[in-house]
């Protein structure tokens, strides 16, 4: 059994895992690169024969893990794309909006570096299309959590099963079992792990079948060198930013995630409305692809937690009279001349791409306004840049000053803290015979590989580099 590590080695985005198993070969994950220092991995061949890939295990939506599939399909893969239920359907939206935003913005370039008279670094053309996108939906096959699902029969069965990670509404950490004629093969892969007791989610599950050993854990450690400040709650950061920026006639811009952040926003925002802890400002979200997946979110109770059922079931209505779903371009290029105090959210969550960066070049040079980030900023993007605080900052060719608030909201983010991976380790009881460490920027994949190394002084613990190979089991 061997792993080889494509992506999020060093970095957070481009999750991409080869395992091989007895030439049984699949692919967990296949996410696209939005860090700009590593983007052109998206441009490059796959790095493996595709056409010789017998599946692929989602174990979650978001672009960084979903994104390349079409390349993949393009390069020649043919097989099932394994992921839960609220996964498939997630996965199937975010990769039409990431062709749509693509060909737009191809669009955008052409035109304005031929007024600039210069040329792309990337080929003028998306990564992939809407036509893409298409062929590769059919091969995405839903699965339940805790029920096995049958890769590979016959006499060295391959098997795999999902179980709640709390990252996102579908997100699963993924075993992976091999039987062989020296006995069973097992690796846990965790995808992105979630925080306890946050809204709309169930919590993370943790795995605690003692009859099972455990080869090898692949873990993420996004947060692997933090342990996140809980001085103020979620709800009264958000409450003081909002507050602090109505009561200069200001605009709070909040970059968000389309999937789960800005529902959970959407969710806060609503209960401190009906508190009386915010004042009643329009709240916009102008992202067509979160207002698609709020009404994923509705069709997956399954995946909720029971404070959130109760209160469907209680028939209260998350949907203020404040709150307006914005579609069309027309409708989010109003927002732009639109007067008095606002809150607008918007994708994407790094500024990567999408409506949000039109909102920011309107806005960012208005000291009356607030940048409000409500989530991690990978190195090389455009809302790491702002994050931290320059003076001025490029955005859509043009340089503009910063004369905006910034603020970050702590606490709200999908990803579990050092502490909590630490004990989502702990809880194994079979400890694993090796330990890999990515999705991470080199620091804190190191740091949390460290505490491994002391905590399991047995444990063989690594950080994997781009590229490298290892025998699992």
């Amino acid at each position: 059994m061997q792993i080889r590590f494509l992506g999020a080695n060093g970095q957070v985005t481009g999750a991409r895992h080869l395992l091989v198993m007895n030439g049984f070969r699949v692919l967990i994950d296949c996410g696209m690169v939005q860090e700009r220092d590593f983007q052109d991995r998206n441009w490059q061949d796959f790095p493996d024969d595709a056409t010789q890939l017998d599946a692929v295990i989602l174990t979650h939506a978001h672009l960084d893990h979903t994104g390349w599939l079409p390349r993949l399909v393009k390069f020649g893969f043919n097989g099932p794309i394994y992921a839960t239920h609220a996964t498939a359907e997630l996965t199937e939206l975010v990769l039409r909006d990431s062709a749509h935003i693509q060909e737009e913005d191809v669009a955008f370039k052409i035109k304005r570096h031929k007024k600039e008279g210069r040329k792309s670094p990337h080929p003028d053309q998306p990564l992939y299309t809407q036509d893409d996108v298409e062929q590769t939906i059919p091969m995405l096959r839903p699965a339940d959590y805790h029920r096995e699902i049958q890769l590979r029969s016959g006499d060295h069965p391959i098997t795999a099963k999902f179980y709640e990670a709390g990252h996102l509404l579908g997100s699963a950490f993924v075993e992976i079992t091999e039987q062989t004629d020296s006995g069973v093969k097992r690796v846990i892969f965790s995808g992105d792990l979630g925080k306890k007791d946050r809204p709309i989610l169930r919590d993370i599950e943790y795995f605690t079948d003692a009859t099972k050993s455990v080869d090898a854990v692949i873990t993420e450690s996004t947060y692997g060198d933090r342990v996140q400040d809980e001085t103020e709650t979620v709800d009264e950061q958000l409450a003081k930013i909002i507050c602090k920026t109505v009561r200069r006639d200001g605009k709070v811009i909040a970059p968000v995630f389309a999937i789960e952040r800005a529902q959970e926003v959407l969710y806060r925002l609503s209960l401190l409305r009906r508190d009386n802890r915010i004042p009643s400002v329009p709240i916009y979200l102008d992202s067509p692809m979160a207002v698609e997946a709020t009404k994923i979110f509705t069709r997956h109770p399954e995946c909720f937690d029971d404070k959130t059922r109760q209160l469907l079931e209680s028939g209260y209505d998350f949907r203020l009279p404040e709150m307006q779903f914005l579609r069309t371009a027309q409708e989010s290029m109003k927002l732009n001349t639109m007067s008095g105090p606002a809150i607008i959210l918007s994708s994407a969550g790094m500024c990567n791409a999408g409506r949000i960066k039109h909102h920011l070049a309107n806005h960012i040079g208005n000291k009356k306004n607030t940048i409000m980030f409500l989530g991690y900023q990978a190195i090389g993007t455009l809302g790491r840049t702002i994050s931290e605080c320059p003076k001025s900052v490029r955005i859509l060719g043009a340089i503009y000053p910063v004369r905006a608030e910034i603020g970050s909201v702590h606490g709200i983010s999908g990803h579990a803290d050092r502490g909590e991976l630490l004990r989502w380790m702990e809880a194994i009881p079979q400890k694993p015979h090796k330990i890999f460490v990515i999705h991470g920027e080199a620091s804190a994949s190191q740091s949390l590989a460290d505490e491994f190394h002391r905590v399991y002084p047995q444990t063989t613990v690594t950080v994997p580099k781009y590229g490298e190979t290892f025998e699992v089991a």
